[in-house]
């Protein structure tokens, strides 16, 4: 759901007696990446923030990052043309065009604002990034998961890091690891615990039964 449909889903259900565990203002928190950039911004990629359907200058951006990707506030746009990252060759133009197909291709997904984001490489082992989610409940960790793949050679991401940022504002949020080629480790992704997917299918009975034993 979008924030705006969340937080009448909350009053709706408030109405009828039911308390949501993760209330609107907690969803929105963690829902859109912008708003927990600033406590995480030491340890992620730098990103810009920009209002919706303004116009962005390609330059300015180009001066600051390299490479850089496009997202809005909660995703970017995967399993089309649009690309994976731009560069110092791309144009205003060229950009004016591509911006215009990002909000086709997220249509009425489109969430919060547009989020330019620094493009970083990440480590590959055999084609596959080294990435884990983290789940935590109630400030605590709950479970790590693999996320891309990779095989069991691959290292974890530190236990600093994982329990850095255990402590944010909701009751039920995740986190998303992946290792630079340089072997450091960011964070690249924030989401609601609710509507962030199971990354490892094999732990997916084990999710569950954590998720009972701390209710």
């Amino acid at each position: 759901m979008k924030p705006e449909l969340y937080c009448e889903f909350e009053k709706q259900l408030k109405g009828l007696g039911y308390y949501l565990i993760v209330d609107s203002s907690s969803y929105k928190r963690l829902h859109e990446f912008v708003n927990v950039y600033p406590i995480i911004r030491n340890d992620t990629a730098p990103i810009m923030k920009f209002h919706l359907h303004t116009r962005i200058d390609v330059e300015f951006i180009k001066s600051t990052f390299g490479r850089f990707m496009v997202k809005d506030y909660v995703k970017s746009v995967k399993g089309s043309d649009f690309p994976a990252y731009f560069d110092s060759t791309i144009t205003q133009a060229e950009f004016d065009g591509w911006m215009e197909k990002f909000y086709q291709y997220r249509g009425d997904l489109l969430t919060g604002g547009i989020c330019i984001k620094k493009y970083l490489d990440l480590k590959k082992y055999d084609g596959y990034t080294n990435e884990y989610r983290a789940f935590y409940y109630h400030n605590e960790l709950m479970i790590l998961m693999k996320s891309s793949n990779q095989s069991d050679v691959c290292c974890n991401p530190p236990f600093e890091l994982i329990h850095k940022y255990k402590i944010l504002d909701s009751p039920f949020f995740t986190l998303d690891f992946a290792q630079l080629e340089d072997d450091s480790w960011i964070i690249i992704e924030s989401g609601d615990g609710q509507v962030s997917g199971i990354t490892d299918s094999s732990q997916t009975e084990t999710f569950y039964r954590m998720l009972k034993e701390k209710n």
